[in-house]
């Protein structure tokens, strides 16, 4: 089953915020990470991948500094600050909350194979 884009991408800053919690990272990596994750069933586009870096990092969720230059390329990688820290747990409970609800919500009581 592939996951809906549309539920994944109301959660773009949180998956960003996620992987910047557990170190500095860049963007094709982040997105390796998350294709990792989800069994190759999930990888942001590039657009909106740096969109969204642009717009944590307007926020102050977010800084981002150039690495050291390897054999092909500088990379941009981004780090996040207490104010993104405390915006990830934020994002974190509200999804958290809206997933209970939507269980509440969708659940009928029958079990996935009809009875």
């Amino acid at each position: 089953m592939i996951i809906a884009s549309d539920l994944i991408r109301g959660n773009t800053d949180t998956i960003i915020l996620a992987s910047l919690m557990m170190k500095d990272s860049y963007g094709y990596e982040i997105n390796k990470n998350i294709s990792t994750k989800t069994d190759g069933k999930y990888e942001f586009k590039e657009a909106t991948l740096y969109t969204a870096f642009k717009r944590l990092e307007e926020a102050g969720f977010i800084t981002s500094y150039w690495g050291e230059q390897n054999v092909t390329a500088r990379r941009r990688y981004y780090s996040i600050t207490q104010r993104g820290k405390e915006e990830y747990l934020k994002l974190l409970n509200d999804w958290k909350n809206a997933k209970n609800m939507i269980e509440k919500l969708i659940d009928t009581g029958v079990m996935e194979n009809g009875q």
